[in-house]
């Protein structure tokens, strides 16, 4: 595990101070293997302190899950700007933009997909990422509802969605996507082939 700069805690909100501390931790070694033992020590507290707030680590690593979900929601609906000319763009924007989160946040986007961050035995985990989720279904429906995307099941649509740019994401955070096997641009190029198939044709 790499070193990163203790900061210790002073005075203040505690549970803030151990999310945040986690989260460099969690940017700085691309993993979650830290213990609350060490959270503890970086921020500059008791080894107990951190049970006043988390019962276990892996409540810790769920909430940093949440803090994903939410900021990846944010980073999607940001990129979908009212001035993009079609649903096609808002959705090739969208797209894009969680790759992107993706790449510069390759520890917590795993963390986010990971067994670690169980949704089933959380619920406001559960909700958080589905809120985030729902951005796209939402997406999808405004675009059936203006012609734009087929009139099929959008459960469907959204399948497809989630698994080519899921997909495409972890390819990229895990240095796959190589010009000679996919081209110059496989990002955007993959997107258009599956937009050719979800839109409706003339």
């Amino acid at each position: 595990m790499s070193e990163t700069k203790d900061r210790p805690y002073h005075h203040g909100d505690l549970r803030r101070a151990l999310i945040d501390t986690a989260l460099t931790m969690l940017v700085a070694d691309q993993n979650w293997t830290f213990t609350l033992r060490e959270v503890a020590r970086r921020t500059g507290v008791s080894h107990a302190a951190p049970y006043k707030h988390f019962r276990d680590r892996e409540e810790l690593l769920r909430e940093l899950a949440g803090i994903g979900f939410v900021r990846l929601g944010k980073a999607m609906t940001e990129a979908m700007c009212p001035d993009l000319p079609s649903i096609r763009a808002h959705f090739m924007a969208a797209a894009q933009a969680c790759i992107e989160f993706a790449c510069q946040n390759p520890g917590l986007y795993r963390l986010m997909f990971s067994s670690d961050a169980d949704k089933t035995i959380d619920p406001r985990l559960h909700d958080t990422a589905m809120s985030t989720f729902g951005i796209l279904l939402e997406l999808l429906e405004r675009g059936q509802r203006d012609g734009s995307f087929r009139p099929v099941a959008t459960n469907a649509l959204a399948a497809a969605s989630w698994a080519q740019v899921h997909g495409l994401a972890m390819l990229a955070i895990n240095g796959q996507l190589l010009e000679e096997k996919v081209g110059p641009a496989p990002v955007p190029a993959a997107l258009d082939i599956l937009l050719d198939g979800m839109c409706c044709t003339d």
